[in-house]
């Protein structure tokens, strides 16, 4: 989406009359994080992000609600609806040791213990209590949790994971 930004968001519609908008927050445990955003991107239908400078930020149920520089009217914020919300990847708070972002796990391989191939993450699925990933190969597709149990190692470099499968998780023949 233009120059390794990372999609943080999607503005959902307007809010208000004064050129506020509602944007859904992809980090929905700390919504307090994304007011520390100095400039964030907005993808349109063509071309380069465009740049805006948060003026005001402000958690609001399950969302977001954020005035933006040079957007001043309920017009101007429609224009914006359905729209990727992106951040240079510096802006990301830093996160402790065995802590990763979404953007570093998805297209990661994932192999077992035994050397066993079992596919790609594709998509990551927050349940609450843990992420699952969604793991393709060809026709087949896995839910690997992503808990200690069965999570050995992630290698970032070499962008692989190492699983444990629970019983029951992976058959011989999936593999």
């Amino acid at each position: 989406m233009g120059e390794n930004r990372i999609v943080i968001g999607r503005v959902s519609r307007p809010h208000g009359l004064k050129g506020e908008i509602r944007i859904e927050y992809f980090n929905p445990e700390d919504p307090h994080l994304f007011s520390r955003y100095q400039m964030i991107f907005i993808q349109g239908d063509t071309g380069s992000p465009q740049p805006y400078r948060p003026i005001a930020v402000r958690p609001h149920k399950k969302f977001i609600l954020a005035l933006l520089e040079g957007i001043r009217t309920r017009e101007e914020a429609e224009q914006l609806r359905g729209k990727a919300v992106l951040v240079d990847p510096a802006e990301l708070p830093p996160l402790d040791e065995d802590e990763y972002y979404w953007h570093e796990i998805l297209g990661m391989r994932v192999v077992t213990e035994a050397g066993g191939n079992v596919g790609e993450i594709t998509e990551v699925l927050p349940t609450g209590s843990n992420d699952v990933y969604v793991v393709r190969e060809g026709e087949k597709e896995f839910l690997i949790p992503a808990i200690k149990e069965v999570i050995i190692s992630i290698d970032k470099k070499a962008r692989t994971i190492v699983i444990r499968p629970l019983e029951g998780l992976l058959q011989e023949d999936d593999l």
